[in-house]
């Protein structure tokens, strides 16, 4: 069990008018959208978690994707500026919720452009994927705030997928994992596993034994099971589609 905070927002309406990089606009619905998001969130909450719920923001049809407004690092919050303009007006309501949970927040500036999907946090180390939606500029605004209280940032290439955790996530152990036709630079990383499919690429670690994936990847699901991890599986189909996985529909605040 674990008292830590989970940041979620309820999807849009429009979910299906959300941006899109990488992949074909397929159909997407709402309502199964809407079943898969209350069915992630409760994986929190049945393991303990302090579930908080952002407005709803049904104006954004990204919004869901309440990662890629926020970072956190320790006690600091580090309000994003996306690099789609269309996702700018997400922020201010994270800002309301991180300044009222006590952290100290700062905030990525004009002209930088920082997407909290580009950040992949393994112990003191920050790697910041430089995608198309975060910037030279706001990588090094990022490195000025966090490498003070001793993190060190690590710029990563991410050119086949929208963000870098779209293509590597990190086991409880550090290793990271990844699809490798959608991995950039693997030897940047100081372990990299190989899993089978594209949707294994994203975990949430709930406790140094356990970890949240997409349902979409049942040899990864074995690979990781393998390896000695509790893994449990969520649906999230509708978000896929989108090129969301089951790391951007929430923040973890620990």
């Amino acid at each position: 069990m674990t008292s830590a905070t989970l940041l979620v927002r309820p999807p849009s309406p429009r979910l299906a008018d959300g941006e899109l990089t990488h992949l074909e606009r397929v159909p997407v619905d709402a309502g199964l959208a809407r079943e898969q998001w209350a069915a992630y969130v409760e994986v929190y909450r049945t393991r303990g978690w302090d579930v908080r719920e952002l407005p709803a923001a049904d104006d954004h049809p990204d919004g869901v994707f309440v990662e890629d407004t926020v970072v956190v690092f320790g006690d600091l919050a580090v309000l994003t500026r996306p690099g789609a303009a269309s996702r700018r007006g997400e922020v201010a309501t994270m800002r309301a919720v991180v300044e009222a949970s006590g952290l100290e927040v700062a905030a990525i500036e004009a002209p930088g452009a920082l997407e909290g999907g580009d950040v992949l946090k393994i112990g003191s180390t920050a790697y910041v994927g430089r995608s198309s939606r975060t910037s030279g500029e706001g990588v090094a605004q990022l490195r000025a705030l966090v490498e003070p209280r001793g993190w060190k940032v690590v710029e990563v290439p991410v050119t086949k997928v929208l963000h870098l955790k779209s293509a590597v996530t990190a086991l409880p152990d550090g290793t990271v994992i990844g699809h490798e036709p959608l991995v950039d630079s693997p030897e940047l990383f100081e372990a990299f596993l190989p899993v089978p499919e594209p949707e294994g690429t994203a975990v949430v670690v709930l406790d140094e034994e356990t970890v949240l994936m997409s349902a979409s990847a049942p040899r990864t699901t074995e690979l990781l099971r393998s390896r000695g991890l509790e893994v449990i599986t969520a649906p999230v189909t509708e978000f896929e589609k989108l090129e969301g996985c089951v790391t951007c529909l929430s923040v973890r605040v620990r």
